[in-house]
């Protein structure tokens, strides 16, 4: 664990937008750390010191840069500067106490006056917690002076729990490390806020310089200054080139540093070899963000990866954010900014998407497809390599920016899935988020071989709109940022034309979209304005000659349906000359539509949608050229709108003893492992105990001692051989017998199962228990998404079925009772055929439990309960084989 400590590093963006480098204090720190002393004021020096003091000493230099990193441990935050490390705040803790008592230490901080107030030392105490608590340190300790109200802040407001004393004008804090539900919360929201606080550089800078700006508009530098200026960009625009005075009639600057004016964003198009001295120069003169449209990065391999690696690390200990490398630019329509700092030849209509593209091609393809279908965009990145600036950081952004209402997702690859799924559900429950994921995991669903599980199972936690294509995502996209999201998915229509209507109503009911039928006050509304040749049903057939009006007519009483949540107008005519007066009638309809009710349409005229469709008092109407997309736009709003009225769920969490004694069994089985180690049955029964899972009875004993140990567990009985696992990891089935009911069955086992396996040495001896139904729970890891949580039913079955659910931990109680929804033998749980039920709620308790070992345990490679016996309703769920495997 020391080691770990010693070798502590992460970078952190802080609550102002900036990021620094958190690590490990080194004792090559010692002249870092004295020049951080200088710089403190003497204010700032009393606080920490509890008296005047001029200089660190020689001894105190040792002292605080020379640690064990188990019982002394000190952390520091960095920035670049002057081509090495700036020491910018401190902190440490010191064990005290004696041995034997609970484990206590004094944890004390030293933050920069000019960095004050940024939230450096709320970072470092929740790093030294972290540690701490690894360590086994129990609880913190420290002295604070009644003025310092910076420090007590820092403490007070972090969510541990924090009890004070004040003597002599000191306060005397203290407070377990444990983690609690609100420390949590608070470096949740923490990091969501430092995430949006370090992008409105980049998507609201005040101050933009283009380095690399070329007069050629076909270069990326002439692009995105022609662009600045075109989309008329509120703050002074520099450009940079290393000879030109001008560019483009604007005065030129050699380098960032020489413009001796304020930069906010750098969009930087320059050859690759070229860029790290760019990003010195921007760091010395304080850019805030950089948006990097070179390529040769991690897209070329592995020596392009490193190269990334070191340019974002040179980037981070800058203070700075980076969008790239390999990005297209970014945009924002705010008319506050008006920012097009983008690649794109098009001009886009303002509006509430915000919009993320990974691929720097893809950008701007997608760019002008939503010029061209007009859905209006709030912001749009590019954010290509990722390097820094990821989705999630965009996701923190746009959550706190009230001009975006729908994000739209396209992604190749994930960074940090388990941040994803805890911040995606916090913003998709207010706003929609639709994505198309490129990328394909490790996971599938092997029936198929198509869709990723993996993701699927991310998206659906999260509530994310999953399309299929880039063409479903704007379908999805143009429905949810011009209409409200669906109350339910229950839809009413109204067509010209009985083919496509019912294709729309075959579309909508394998979508899960329901068709209720119309009532009798609909009926009567409609009895009174349309032909007797129409039909009252829905889809509602207006025939062939239908004239505009009894489009009107239809819809505004479709709409004013009470069991309807949305209407869709399906139109088809081979004469565009009819096209604009049925758009203005379809119009007219959609505003007589309540307002929280969503309007689609559907039109076929020679491939023209004519303006008149968006001109009503509704606004823009979504409009799709056959009726089974609009059904899947439809749909795909619907299942959301089911996603976001379910509870938010609780996720179980182990007490803090049951913590202790897993990791206590954990650390000692891992202890001197240098690779994946197989738990023993003994130490996988005390973990699977600990952590509140029932286990059978079971004895591993010598093959001698098998009779002795069956008359302690009592019969009946199951007998299994202890053999190694498969050279190459391949395990088959354990050898066993059932159904011993007297030592004598219990001999003839053994005797069995030596004949089957020579040098047979131990066996497993188990209660046997009789399930209602078989169920399996596990983790697995993904090399792309980390641990997975998964279970399945109906043992043998169930597998060749391959029917399994996954969820990333944590997972809730709603997340569980989706996992078992999911599984195609669910039906199994209460009764199928004549079958009796099983108790559900043990299985969904033992898969919250599996998932709450996840979080404290780390280090799990592969866990298999399996088969779990599931009893009557009531009567709970015993696990009768386990096996797990630590790294």
């Amino acid at each position: 664990m020391a080691s770990d400590a010693a070798t502590f590093a992460a970078d952190r963006v802080l609550r102002d937008g900036g990021s620094i480098h958190v690590r490990a204090i080194r004792p090559d720190d010692k002249a870092r750390l004295n020049d951080h002393f200088a710089r403190l004021s003497a204010r700032s020096v009393y606080f920490r010191f509890f008296r005047v003091k001029k200089r660190l000493t020689d001894d105190e230099l040792r002292q605080f840069t020379e640690l064990d990193f188990d019982r002394q441990v000190g952390l520091v935050a960095t920035l670049r500067g002057d081509g090495d490390e700036r020491i910018i705040g401190v902190g440490r803790y010191a064990e005290i106490g004696a041995p034997g008592q609970p484990r206590r230490a004094e944890v004390a901080f030293a933050v920069a006056d000019d960095h004050q107030r940024r939230g450096i030392g709320a970072v470092l105490l929740e790093h030294l917690a972290d540690i701490a608590r690894r360590h086994g340190i129990e609880e913190f300790e420290a002295d604070v002076l009644g003025e310092n109200n910076g420090m007590l802040a820092v403490f007070l407001r972090s969510g541990f729990r924090v009890t004070r004393a004040l003597e002599h004008g000191v306060f005397h804090l203290s407070f377990p490390t444990e983690a609690t539900p609100d420390s949590l919360a608070v470096q949740e929201r923490r990091e969501r806020a430092a995430a949006a606080a370090s992008l409105r550089s980049v998507l609201a800078p005040r101050a933009v310089a283009v380095v690399g700006a070329s007069p050629r508009p076909d270069s990326l530098g002439g692009a995105f200054l022609s662009h600045l200026r075109r989309g008329g960009f509120r703050g002074p625009i520099y450009p940079v080139h290393h000879q030109a005075t001008a560019v483009a009639g604007l005065p030129a600057f050699a380098r960032v540093g020489d413009i001796g004016a304020p930069v906010d964003l750098a969009l930087v198009a320059v050859p690759a070899e070229e860029l790290p001295a760019v990003v010195e120069d921007c760091a010395a003169a304080g850019v805030r963000a950089l948006v990097v449209a070179s390529g040769g990065y991690a897209e070329t391999g592995p020596a392009g990866r490193e190269a990334q690696r070191q340019l974002a690390a040179l980037v981070r200990a800058s203070g700075m954010r980076l969008i790239g490398p390999n990005s297209m630019g970014v945009l924002n329509t705010d008319p506050a900014v008006s920012l097009d700092a983008t690649a794109a030849d098009r001009a886009v209509t303002p509006g509430g998407v915000g919009l993320l593209a990974q691929s720097g091609a893809v950008s701007l393809a997608l760019l002008e497809r939503c010029a061209r279908l007009g859905i209006g965009l709030s912001s749009f990145v590019s954010v290509g390599n990722k390097a820094d600036v990821s989705g999630n950081d965009l996701l923190a952004y746009w959550n706190e920016d009230p001009r975006t209402t729908v994000v739209l997702l396209y992604l190749e690859a994930f960074g940090n899935p388990r941040r994803f799924a805890r911040l995606a559900p916090m913003v998709a429950r207010q706003k929609p988020i639709v994505a198309v994921a490129a990328s394909r995991g490790a996971l599938r669903d092997a029936a198929s071989g198509e869709r990723d599980i993996v993701v699927d199972a991310l998206f659906e936690q999260a509530g994310v709109i999953r399309t299929d294509s880039l063409e479903e995502l704007f379908e999805v996209a143009a429905l949810l940022a011009n209409q409200p999201v669906p109350a339910g998915p229950r839809v009413a229509a109204a067509s010209n034309a009985a083919g496509l209507a019912a294709f729309f109503a075959s579309a909508s009911l394998a979508g899960g979209l329901r068709l209720p039928a119309l009532d009798a006050a609909t009926r009567a509304a409609l009895r009174g304005a349309l032909p007797a040749a129409v039909t009252l049903a829905n889809p509602l057939d207006l025939l062939a000659p239908a004239r505009p009006a009894e489009y009107t007519a239809a819809l505004a009483a479709l709409g004013a349906q009470a069991d309807v949540d949305a209407v869709v107008a399906i139109f088809v005519s081979p004469r565009a000359a009819e096209a604009d007066a049925y758009a203005a009638a379809i119009a007219a309809g959609a505003a007589a539509v309540p307002a929280h009710k969503p309007v689609l349409a559907v039109f076929l005229c020679g491939g023209r949608i004519p303006q008149a469709l968006h001109a009503g008092a509704r606004g823009r109407l979504p409009a799709y050229e056959f009726p089974e997309s609009a059904a899947h736009a439809l749909a795909a709003a619907a299942r959301y709108a089911a996603w976001r009225q379910r509870p938010v769920g609780e996720v179980r969490a182990l007490a803090a003893a049951e913590e202790e004694a897993v990791r206590a069994v954990v650390d000692r089985v891992r202890a001197g492992a240098t690779g994946p180690v197989v738990v023993a049955p003994a130490d996988l029964a005390a973990i699977l105990r600990a952590g509140g899972i029932a286990q059978a009875m079971s004895e591993q004993v010598d093959l001698d001692e098998a009779a002795d140990a069956g008359e302690r567990l009592g019969y009946p009985l199951v007998v299994k051989a202890v053999r190694a696992p498969h050279p190459e990891g391949v395990r088959a089935p354990r050898p066993m017998r059932l159904g011993l009911r007297t030592a004598a069955d219990v001999a003839t086992a053994i005797a069995e199962l030596r004949a089957a396996a020579p040098g047979l040495a131990e066996v497993i001896l188990q209660r046997e228990i009789e399930p209602v139904l078989e169920a399996r729970v596990g983790v697995c890891v993904d090399p792309t998404f980390g641990p997975l949580v998964t279970c399945g039913l109906g043992g043998a079955i169930g597998i060749l079925a391959r029917d399994v659910a996954h969820r990333l931990p944590p997972v809730s109680d709603v997340d569980a009772a989706a996992m078992l929804d999911r599984l195609r033998l669910a039906p199994l749980l209460d009764g199928y055929y004549g079958r009796a039920p099983a108790d559900r709620a043990a299985l969904l308790d033992l898969i919250r439990r599996v998932s709450a070992l996840v979080e404290i345990v780390p280090e799990i490679v592969a866990l298999e309960l399996d088969p779990i016996a599931l009893l009557a309703p009531g009567a709970g769920a015993v696990v009768l084989n386990a096996r797990l495997t630590l790294l």
